[in-house]
């Protein structure tokens, strides 16, 4: 379970960095930035964890309590998107990055520390820490997985009604067989990735 160890022994302002959608063969990517309270609520604390190990309901449990304690001023949260115009222009890790800079950007506040999930920094303007699977030390990390995730699978939803036929609202843009048999039906959207080697082996007019 991540703790508050890390945030804690840096001191200052400390945001946790995560991003969603490196992965999908649709969709922008997603990062989020959380800046948790000295003291986190234990029964917060108690709903934060790596998002990939939560139930939906339990990201949707965690996310709502996050929101309610930004609203009452103890949690702040920014959110940065990459598009698939910026993945197409810089390649899926730059469009992270990119996102991860947009979310920083959009906190009222620049932090003391960045504690980033992964092992590419960000160019951010403050002091940065990669820290290998964070989401699974750090609950400000944890926190910022959570926010990407359930924003982001929303926002495929939301595509969904508009694009019918690739399954988006149940695999958020990922490569299952239900997406890959839409791409080879109806080929790709405006929202693929034409960049992904898949998008565009499967996307093209003819295949069995």
């Amino acid at each position: 379970m991540p703790d508050y160890a890390l945030e804690s022994a840096a001191g200052g302002r400390v945001a946790g960095i995560d991003e969603a959608g490196r992965g999908p063969l649709a969709g922008p990517v997603l990062a989020a930035a959380v800046v948790l309270p000295r003291r986190v609520p234990p029964a917060l604390a108690a709903l934060l964890n790596d998002s990939k190990l939560l139930s939906a309901a339990r990201r949707e449990a965690a996310f709502a309590a996050l929101i309610a304690a930004r609203a009452a001023g103890q949690v702040e949260i920014g959110v940065g998107a990459a598009s698939v115009a910026d993945i197409a222009r810089v390649n899926i890790l730059q469009a992270a990055l990119l996102a991860m800079c947009r979310a920083v950007a959009r906190l009222p506040n620049l932090p003391d520390l960045a504690l980033v999930d992964g092992n590419c920094p960000p160019a951010l303007p403050c002091p940065v820490r990669c820290v290998i699977g964070g989401d699974r030390l750090s609950l400000s990390i944890a926190a910022a997985s959570i926010v990407a995730k359930v924003l982001r699978d929303r926002a495929m939803t939301r595509l969904a009604v508009r694009y019918p036929g690739y399954d988006w609202h149940r695999n958020a843009g990922y490569g299952t067989a239900g997406h890959r048999a839409g791409l080879l039906a109806l080929g790709p959207t405006p929202h693929h990735r034409a960049s992904f080697g898949l998008v565009r082996q499967l996307g093209q007019p003819g295949l069995p």
